[in-house]
């Protein structure tokens, strides 16, 4: 399946037209510009890929520089130990769980997605991430959501 470019003056209201746009909509919206089904997020998260995707389109995606660094980084934190990524992967709670943590006299939800964690509607690719963004410090999230006992 190709996916047309999208003019570059059609973007501000493309844009601005997915806010009003009931889910149903942002479905096909994304069905039309991915070429594939819609994962299972809420609404914000539909919006604000679609939003990206639309000036993807129109603008072009990263450079293949910027790709090739992107990936580079991503080995350097994951390490090329496919067999170590897999048991991480297969240690994260089942998706749907919901872990709850209160900081600060503030409950905060993470829920649990097949690709990773969800909090405050944006999705994150690590509880560290969201424990960080949570607190302003550095944080295994493991130990921060009570997964694992500090220093073990």
């Amino acid at each position: 399946m190709t996916i047309s470019a999208i003019p570059k003056q059609d973007v501000p209201a493309r844009l601005a037209a997915l806010a009003g746009m009931p889910i149903g909509e942002l479905k096909a919206e994304w069905r039309r510009l991915f070429g594939t089904e819609p994962p299972p997020y809420n609404r914000r998260f539909l919006e604000s890929r679609l939003s990206y995707r639309t000036q993807e389109l129109a603008y072009g995606g990263l450079r293949p520089e910027t790709i090739a660094r992107l990936e580079a980084l991503g080995e350097q934190i994951e390490g090329r130990n496919l067999t170590l990524r897999r048991i991480r992967r297969e240690q994260r709670p089942i998706a749907g769980t919901r872990l709850l943590r209160e900081w600060k006299g503030v409950e905060h939800v993470v829920t649990v997605t097949r690709d990773g964690y969800e909090w405050q509607g944006r999705p994150y690719q690590s509880l560290s991430a969201i424990a960080r963004a949570i607190t302003g410090t550095r944080w295994n999230g493991w130990t921060f959501f009570g997964m694992r006992k500090a220093g073990a």
